[in-house]
């Protein structure tokens, strides 16, 4: 969940957040009238935001806001597409999920009730971001991403009050924390430092109507 009472550092190409009735005006603008993008090749265009960022930083519960407020968004958690036993984290099985995540997507696409997709995951590997979005763009569909990250303070805090996930453990907790520099450099990184689930949702949907 994210954490509140630690002064945020907003980067400068973010801008404050938007709500309620102002956060819905801009989202109706990113989905509407899909049906007037049919055509034979392309049945619907479909809207994706991908929201990346290292473990524990909030993207499924900030997925999960965005789907909520808008009906006919399908949720696709990117670990759902690899979730091997014990865990392999290999060029192959990154490619494997890319290529179900897609197959996902492109299901959605055709559903008749589905009007936006919201797709959170890990994504460290500029192959796999390229990849994913490359292939959304190629089946019609048109990507937005955005990249979350907070400081290693909120990290921790956030990390110890998940306890029903199984990766919450003091190791990969330090992997989570090695990577924030990487995800900070990213293009439109979103500082969540004391804010909470539904700003951060709002900041994700401003910057995906930006783009």
């Amino acid at each position: 969940m994210m954490d509140s009472g630690i002064r945020k550092r907003v980067p400068r190409n973010i801008m404050n957040p938007v709500r309620g009735k102002e956060a819905a005006i801009i989202m109706f603008r990113i989905v509407e009238n899909p049906e007037k993008m049919k055509t034979e090749d392309n049945p619907r265009l479909l809207k994706v935001i991908i929201i990346n960022g290292p473990m524990g930083v909030g993207k499924t519960t900030a997925g999960k806001c965005i789907a909520d407020r808008f009906p006919g968004t399908a949720l696709i958690d990117g670990d759902w597409c690899m979730d091997i036993h014990p865990f392999v984290g290999s060029q192959e099985t990154r490619a494997m999920a890319v290529d179900n995540i897609l197959h996902m997507i492109g299901n959605y696409q055709k559903c008749s009730v589905c009007r936006m997709v919201v797709l959170v995951w890990l994504m460290d590997d500029p192959w796999v971001i390229r990849k994913i979005t490359e292939g959304i763009s190629a089946s019609g569909a048109e990507a937005r991403i955005a990249t979350l990250v907070c400081s290693r303070e909120n990290l921790t805090a956030r990390w110890k009050n998940d306890r029903s996930c199984e990766w919450r453990t003091d190791e990969w907790l330090n992997v989570s924390i090695r990577s924030l520099p990487f995800f900070a450099s990213m293009d439109h990184a979103i500082n969540t430092d004391s804010l909470s689930a539904e700003q951060v949702a709002d900041l994700i949907l401003q910057q995906c109507a930006q783009t």
